[in-house]
């Protein structure tokens, strides 16, 4: 393969560009990825082995998606050769989190779960401390998004795609009936169409892309967040968090809505030595023009409000974090996924903090576009959405 051009080329090595090499290299399309810096690296939204894989959603829709994505998630896992979600299952509480609600979506998709009382789920889990109804269900787990990536990316190579690291995409501009891209340091490809899944990059790229005005008018406002996430040591030492081949997390992963905060929690993995539950404020960190303006640093009155949190929520923690780091949310209004085409141009956005456990439909969705084979959900679409 030349790797000056490409019939498709995908600009971001994340795990919706990496999802999207895989299904195109399966169809015999040829196939380049260009990565910024390195595959799943620390500065994007794919990196580390923790994020969650959960059900729930309050609009029935998602939960329909979901229960599609795990179908790819068992494809790719057995293809892969690579167990890439651990078992560990999901508690969803808190007024604004509405497990009743989301109970019932559950039973109509067909999706095992349990509706539980506080004094029942705190009898059987009592390292929380609950003040609303508690929605079990034990399909959730942790998404390893390193291990995906990797997977991915290998068996798009061993379909005939290329991905070629340290290519910083500056600008796509139409060169007779395809594309060149161009490279902050002058290099320059050529592409029949371009995938754009660059993350919280989109925002800064998104002016440089040779889009129809209208078309970009339609582009709802990206919302870019440097998001806080803390690992809070298990308070009982036979909490190891590290998990035996085959078995499941001793910890489940929860969300928890209330009226004061929302946040997220779930089994730290190698992230931080698998000492500790892995936390955070939902879109609470600071929000940013783009990925290219994130510093890395933590924000104190975040991390005052998860120990808070934390301290009445969660007394099987440690109420002081062993580690400590920052990530990237890119956010698309209503929390919705961002894919549409326009002229040779495939934009993606599936992140609002959700994106990961979408990866393999992801990949299906871009290629059915980019292929002609099908349209996506009208929920997708550019529709001009501003927060």
């Amino acid at each position: 393969m030349n790797s000056e051009s490409a019939k498709v080329v995908i600009v971001g090595a994340g795990l919706a560009g990496a999802s999207a090499a895989w299904r195109l290299a399966q169809q015999g399309v040829e196939t380049l990825v260009l990565e910024r810096t390195k595959p799943a690296n620390a500065s994007g939204s794919s990196h580390g082995s923790a994020r969650i894989f959960r059900y729930p959603y309050l609009d029935r829709f998602y939960t329909h998606l979901v229960v599609e994505s795990r179908r790819g998630w068992d494809e790719l896992e057995a293809v892969g050769g690579t167990r890439l979600i651990t078992p560990a299952g999901s508690l969803d509480s808190g007024a604004v989190r509405n497990p009743r609600r989301l109970a019932e979506i559950l039973g109509a998709e067909d999706v095992e779960h349990e509706l539980l009382s506080v004094d029942e789920a705190s009898r059987r889990w009592p390292q929380f401390s609950f003040d609303t109804e508690v929605l079990w269900h034990p399909g959730a787990g942790v998404i390893d998004a390193e291990t995906t990536v990797k997977t991915l990316l290998r068996l798009a190579a061993e379909a005939g795609a290329q991905v070629i690291s340290d290519w910083e995409v500056a600008s796509v501009t139409r060169n007779g009936s395809g594309y060149a891209l161009t490279a902050a340091d002058g290099r320059t490809v050529s592409a029949e169409r371009v995938v754009v899944t660059a993350g919280g990059w989109l925002p800064a790229l998104l002016g440089q892309l040779d889009l129809p005005v209208d078309f970009v008018d339609r582009v709802p406002e990206l919302q870019v967040r440097q998001e806080n996430a803390y690992h809070f040591p298990y308070r009982d030492s036979a909490d190891t968090g590290e998990v035996p081949a085959g078995g499941q997390t001793s910890w489940p992963t929860f969300i928890y809505k209330g009226a004061d905060i929302k946040t997220y929690g779930l089994p730290g993995g190698r992230d931080a030595g698998f000492r500790g539950q892995k936390l955070a404020e939902y879109n609470g960190g600071k929000v940013l023009p783009s990925a290219l303006d994130q510093d890395g640093q933590i924000d104190p009155a975040n991390r005052e409000r998860v120990i808070e949190f934390v301290k009445r929520f969660a007394p099987g923690l440690v109420p002081e974090p062993y580690a400590e780091t920052t990530c990237l949310f890119t956010n698309v209004p209503n929390e919705d996924i961002l894919i549409d085409s326009c002229e040779g141009i495939t934009i993606v956005s599936p992140c609002s903090g959700q994106g990961a456990k979408f990866t393999p439909l992801l990949g299906e969705f871009i290629t059915d576009l980019v292929t002609g084979a099908r349209g996506v959900p009208d929920q997708f679409r550019a529709r001009g959405q501003r927060f």
